[in-house]
């Protein structure tokens, strides 16, 4: 028997994968819901961190409502080069 909180559906996606796991977690807050994009930063029994582009975002295990592993993002496209005649 566990002595901690359990979880259940979406929630334990976050709490299984490895730190560090690309992953995508879909939360309920005040008038909605939001998404968190990134890597799995840290985790406790009741929150999990996730490291966005926009930094670091905490979202408690509870109100997970969705959550996947994702695979990395593209590489960055080369910038374009201009020719000789400005095109």
């Amino acid at each position: 028997m566990s002595n901690g909180p359990t979880t259940s559906g979406p929630a334990d996606v976050v709490a299984t994968v490895p730190i560090g796991t690309r992953l995508v977690v879909r939360s309920r807050i005040p008038g909605g819901f939001t998404d968190a994009l990134g890597v799995l930063h840290a985790r406790t029994e009741t929150q999990c961190t996730i490291d966005t582009k926009r930094g670091l975002v905490t979202v408690d295990l509870i109100d997970i409502v969705a959550a996947k592993e994702v695979p990395p993002p593209p590489p960055r496209r080369a910038p374009r080069r201009m020719s000789a005649d400005g095109e």
